[in-house]
């Protein structure tokens, strides 16, 4: 019997929809994907379910205070999942602990670091977690920065195990002819020299106020022509636009929010990515842009980021919010073009396995060190059994 598995996450965005493919297509789990959302107001990505292997739905939700809110109906079913694994930052996952903890069905939280500066740190919230992740099955987390961040509110290290984020198939399908479009990709756009790109929203927590004080201090002291790139949309465009114009910075391209199967080229167009965030739980573009061989330069604030870049190897890692250490290292890599194909090549490297179909199967070595496990609550465990296989 193959264990039955609910993943619960907020939307279906692209990277877990080709996960969860990928674990449909082994057929060793039965999963079974909810999702609270079908999008989200300021996620543009298209969503296409009838490119989806997997079983899905989405939950039942209700207005409440002016927000909807979803319920995890399925636990009250006669059949609930052995294992949930879900997020845990609003009150309805909440829930879910709890209707799963009644049911027998074994919990885990998926945990990344949030930011002090992403994040306000409200005492309630603080205490829920501090009697939430001492009573769980286990946590999974992508490294050993969130496996600290789960102990600090109680969770204990036997019960952590680590699934690291794949990055999507389309960034390995694509990447040959992405290359082979660059100089299209290019003029159509009007980059210019040495083009530096950031993708993801435009919005003041990813940092671009400080990517645009780099690339103004950039501007005025290299020798050559350069351009900025910025692929995405968000509340923060028309100030980013309005900078720009006043302080006349030359060569910026706002390219608009993009879908996933348009990145490989629009990255394939630039000579390095940069990823200024001010608080990241992660950030998976770095990874996306270590496929299309870019260095990478990186704030310090994204989270496991001391050991997705390996500083002077595959890009560096700056501290957040400092304009001018991001401009030193964005000065070296425009200055030194052998620079930039030496870190890109070895940042495809580092990334070369990262694929959807890795991580299925590390995920399904996850479920077994779970299903392994004696269950947290003690009633429990003479109700719950380990699968056979």
């Amino acid at each position: 019997m193959r264990p039955r598995v609910a993943y619960w996450q907020n939307i279906p965005a692209p990277y877990v929809v080709d996960r969860f493919n990928a674990l449909a297509r082994r057929g060793n789990v039965e999963l079974d994907a909810w999702f609270s959302y079908r999008t989200e107001s300021d996620r543009s990505w298209s969503v296409e379910e009838g490119t989806w292997d997997f079983a899905y739905r989405y939950l039942p939700s209700a207005r409440a205070g002016g927000r909807v809110v979803p319920f995890p109906a399925p636990l009250l079913g006669r059949s609930p999942p052995e294992l949930l694994i879900s997020l845990y930052g609003w009150p309805w996952f909440v829930a879910g602990f709890a209707l799963a903890r009644a049911r027998c069905v074994r919990i885990a939280f998926e945990c990344e670091v949030t930011s002090d500066r992403w994040v306000v740190r409200r005492a309630w919230k603080e205490r829920a977690k501090q009697l939430l992740f001492p009573r769980l099955d286990a946590v999974v987390t992508m490294g050993a920065e969130g496996e600290a961040y789960a102990e600090r509110y109680g969770a204990r290290r036997e019960r952590m195990v680590r699934v690291p984020h794949s990055i999507g198939a389309v960034h390995f399908a694509r990447r040959d002819r992405a290359e082979s479009r660059r100089g299209e990709v290019r003029s159509q756009l009007g980059l210019h020299g040495t083009t530096f790109v950031y993708a993801g929203r435009l919005w003041w927590g990813k940092g671009l106020d400080t990517l645009l004080d780099a690339y103004r201090s950039l501007v005025r002291s290299a020798t050559g022509e350069t351009s900025l790139l910025l692929v995405g949309d968000g509340e923060q465009e028309a100030h980013l636009r309005e900078r720009t114009r006043a302080e006349e910075l030359p060569n910026v391209v706002f390219a608009g929010f993009r879908q996933q199967e348009e990145l490989p080229e629009l990255l394939a167009a630039a000579d390095a990515f940069v990823f200024p965030t001010l608080g990241d739980p992660y950030g998976l573009v770095v990874e996306e842009a270590m496929a299309a061989s870019l260095p990478v330069i990186a704030s310090s604030a994204a989270g496991e980021i001391g050991t997705r870049i390996e500083d002077g190897v595959t890009g560096y890692v700056v501290p957040a919010r400092e304009a001018e250490p991001l401009a030193a290292r964005m000065r070296a890599l425009h200055e030194d073009e052998a620079l930039r194909r030496r870190l890109g090549s070895a940042a495809a490297l580092a990334v070369a396995g990262r694929t959807p179909e890795r991580w299925a199967e590390r995920f399904e070595e996850a479920v077994e060190q779970i299903m392994a496990l004696p269950p947290a609550a003690r009633r429990c465990r003479g109700v719950l059994r380990r699968p056979a296989r």
